[in-house]
């Protein structure tokens, strides 16, 4: 049987069809379907309980999934805006690449510092990251430590080692005297006043800031959060980055496994950096689909025939 490729999306996404203005990542798969004269079909459902999750023959794709079964993908953003992941574990933290072994040895130092520069002329020399930031270039102290909050979402899905307050305790008790930037995430600021408010009324020394992420980045020392985005995004201002949580770059970065091994894990990321044009390329390059690049199509055809929807069994 000729099998479907079925797309669960929001209805705001599938919206975007209909005015012409497709989310990125599933335009240009519908684009790459059509190219080969097959077509996609729309799903507003997202299934989350196993009995719901059909095994119908056909190939499902789930937006910010965690389905692991046969016959579904899960896709989402991979940290940097045009990046992505369609994976058959889940996505961000639960995607497959963390249990990818990274062979820094292996990598082409030539190649991956061509891929870096065009990673920087991409983002940094724009000063772009994937949510709105600050235009206008903000002063910070150098060689800070700078803490990314973020959303509810990793605390949640019990993917943090430590709860916002208690990180953001370990980095003060921990700083060794450099200055703690703390920067609220951008669609979740209430929280992170909050949060910062709270540590602030107990005496710890913070500087709340909504500078540009590159501003910060450019700045710092080091990056600190559960395991934000920020922490790869350092990599191209050559910062190292300390997690207190899961995520799939854990080969790339330092994890705090709980508030009292911070101190060790900042002086390892310190005097340990990663050779962030080969961790870039790594993650990027050869395990992220790029929107941008010529592969794109071959390569997500070779993700649908690993999971066992080849060109054949797609009808092409």
């Amino acid at each position: 049987m000729t099998a479907r490729v079925i797309l669960h999306m929001p209805e705001r996404f599938i919206a975007g069809f209909a005015k012409g203005k497709p989310p990125l990542l599933y335009g240009r798969i519908v684009q790459t379907l059509t190219a080969r004269g097959l077509t996609a079909d729309f799903a507003a459902d997202m299934p989350t309980a196993a009995a719901r999750v059909l095994q119908d023959g056909n190939l499902h794709i789930m937006e910010n999934g965690q389905v692991q079964a046969q016959g579904w993908l899960n896709a989402a953003t991979a940290y940097l805006e045009g990046f992505f992941h369609v994976d058959p574990k889940g996505v961000q933290a639960a995607s497959s690449i963390g249990a990818r072994a990274y062979e820094p040895a292996l990598i082409d130092a030539e190649q991956a510092a061509r891929y870096a520069q065009m990673l920087h002329a991409r983002f940094t020399a724009r000063r772009h990251s994937r949510y709105r930031q600050m235009g206008a270039v903000s002063a910070l102290p150098k060689g800070a430590i700078a803490v990314f909050l973020q959303g509810p979402a990793p605390i949640r899905q019990g993917q943090a080692f430590a709860s916002f307050e208690e990180m953001l305790r370990a980095v003060v008790a921990g700083a060794e005297g450099r200055a703690v930037l703390v920067k609220p995430h951008p669609l979740k600021p209430e929280l992170g006043a909050e949060i910062i408010a709270t540590l602030q009324a107990e005496g710890h020394a913070l500087i709340a800031t909504e500078a540009n992420v590159h501003d910060i980045l450019a700045a710092c020392a080091v990056s600190v959060s559960i395991n934000s985005a920020t922490a790869i995004e350092g990599f191209l201002h050559q910062k190292p980055a300390v997690i207190f949580g899961r995520s799939d770059f854990h080969a790339l970065v330092q994890t705090a496994h709980s508030p009292s091994d911070f101190p060790r894990a900042l002086r390892a990321a310190l005097h340990s950096p990663p050779d962030y044009a080969k961790a870039l390329y790594w993650y990027f390059g050869q395990n992220c689909l790029d929107i941008q690049a010529d592969s794109f199509d071959d390569r997500l055809m070779a993700i649908f025939a690993a999971a066992g929807f080849d060109a054949a069994r797609l009808g092409v």
